[in-house]
């Protein structure tokens, strides 16, 4: 969320962007953002001129931008429940293709969950390692158990928190059903990736099964209902998005795609008292909003302003 300034000098490396002038001490906050059309297309080749950031309904001055160029932190996040190992094959025969949208110096990591969430490969820059670890480390796995989704993407922002941080971009990309029981508060979901700096974007696979499920829940009574797990409002939040599609490898493709083409704006951060909620919201400016009256930008929603750090 705030980067320090050291680590943006770091970053603000492609010689086509923008550049400021930073001042010693000065923290910045980071948002990823993506523009789509009215109808879900990803739109690009915007500049920072083409971007307006409110922090608490004040206009902000964006002092670093950049398209695509900042290297990626990526958690991998399977759903491994019973209903679940279909989706998952489909997903590690697309693998190779998905992974082409990563660049050099990325890094993935992959998780999976059911009634608890759990690390089965570490950070790694060998993108062919990842692909065999789908194959080997996740589909030899046995499918089956709950699926507490909400638990499972916390735990993943709670990762990130433990990460050393760096110049990175943040994402995590869970492949679900998002059929399950409601077990955290959005709100303190939401708030555990503002702080690990992360976005959520969901691949969310249809699954023939659940109108029955709903069906047997009906008769059985509301306690024993499935429910949709309420991916797509914690992924807004978090500047994310999410993906339906009965195609899983098709999906997954596109999804590592949007994750990787985000622009990332940087703006001081106001005086604020620490640990207190503040609101952003980026919207298009100038002649890119008269070109593109339809198109919203999807970036998160808010962040925590930061404690002082200890020396």
């Amino acid at each position: 969320m705030i980067a320090p300034l050291l680590a943006l000098l770091a970053a603000a490396f492609a010689p086509a962007q923008d550049r400021a002038v930073f001042r010693t001490g000065v923290s910045l906050v980071h948002v990823d953002a993506e523009v789509v059309s009215r109808d879900g297309r990803i739109l690009n080749g915007f500049v920072k001129d083409d971007f307006r950031v409110l922090d608490e309904g004040k206009p902000q001055t964006i002092v670093s931008f950049s398209a695509e160029e900042e290297p990626l932190d990526l958690i991998l996040l399977f759903d491994i429940s019973g209903s679940m190992r279909a989706v998952v094959e489909g997903v590690a025969a697309a693998a190779h293709q998905g992974l082409r949208e990563l660049r050099q110096g990325d890094r993935v990591s992959i998780m999976v969950f059911n009634t608890r969430a759990r690390v089965v490969a570490p950070f790694t820059e060998d993108l062919a390692e990842v692909e065999q670890s789908i194959q080997r480390d996740v589909l030899g796995l046995q499918f089956g158990g709950g699926t507490l989704i909400q638990a499972a993407v916390d735990d993943a922002a709670l990762r990130f928190q433990h990460e050393h941080r760096t110049e990175r971009r943040r994402a995590v990309l869970i492949i679900t059903d998002n059929i399950g029981m409601r077990t955290r508060r959005e709100e303190t979901v939401v708030r555990d990736f503002w702080e690990a700096d992360a976005l959520l974007s969901g691949l969310i696979v249809a699954n023939p099964a659940y109108q029955a499920l709903h069906t047997v829940g009906i008769v059985l009574g509301p306690q024993n209902l499935l429910m949709q797990a309420g991916m797509k409002g914690i992924a807004e939040k978090t500047g994310g998005d999410t993906i339906r599609s009965g195609d899983s490898g098709a999906a997954f493709q596109e999804a590592m795609h949007r994750i990787r083409s985000r622009y990332s704006l940087y703006y001081e951060q106001p005086e604020a008292k620490p640990g207190t909620r503040r609101t952003i919201h980026v919207e298009l400016a100038g002649e890119a909003a008269k070109r593109n009256p339809k198109a919203r930008v999807r970036a998160r929603t808010g962040y925590l302003a930061p404690k002082p750090e200890t020396r």
